[in-house]
């Protein structure tokens, strides 16, 4: 699957591979699914929107931003091409239209960083995956809340995921308070 500028990312793949819930049929430019996350002893049901990263849906995409209470930006750690988009596309487009929602940087595919077929092809394309303390210096420079790594594959840190999410919400920043929050029903959109 192309991983170019536009391309569906690995945020969708993420998702989609966790499970119950997604409807395949939905069409792009966005997918759903509902994941429930307990933290601090409070169980909340995520909405977890999965917006299409296509060119073609670049007017669309925002549409689903008014209601959000935390984007996650999703990058595969063996793609930089994915990683160089959270600067030049997506943090740009969330400053745009949600500037006050706060947002995750989600390295995704951490299973691939070690595949040797997977490190060959990058080799040949003289790149290197991504590590850690790129993503944290990431993180920070574009004002993310944290940066957290997962695998849909192994399952590793995906809870750590929904919970920095929830986290992020509960913790507003300093002149930005949701009120929404009362239902514990919490909407996450994925950028990817």
């Amino acid at each position: 699957r192309p991983q170019g500028k536009h391309s569906r990312g690995p945020g969708e793949t993420c998702l989609r591979d966790l499970g119950e819930g997604v409807d395949a049929s939905l069409p792009a430019p966005t997918s759903v699914l509902a994941v429930s996350v307990t933290v601090g002893g409070k169980q909340y049901l995520l909405g977890l929107y999965d917006t299409a990263g296509q060119e073609d849906y670049d007017r669309l995409r925002p549409l689903s931003y008014p209601m959000t209470d935390v984007f996650l930006i999703c990058f595969s750690v063996v793609n930089p091409a994915s990683f160089q988009n959270v600067k030049e596309e997506w943090v740009p487009e969330l400053k745009e239209y949600a500037p006050n929602v706060p947002f995750l940087l989600i390295g995704t595919q951490i299973d691939l960083r070690d595949d040797p077929k997977t490190l060959a092809r990058l080799n040949d394309m003289k790149e290197k995956p991504i590590c850690v303390e790129q993503g944290q210096k990431l993180a920070k420079e574009i004002g993310a809340c944290c940066y957290v790594e997962c695998s849909a594959l192994t399952q590793k840190g995906l809870k750590t995921v929904f919970d920095e999410a929830i986290i992020a919400i509960l913790t507003p920043k300093k002149h930005t308070v949701k009120k929404r929050i009362g239902s514990r029903c919490i909407n996450c959109c994925l950028i990817t």
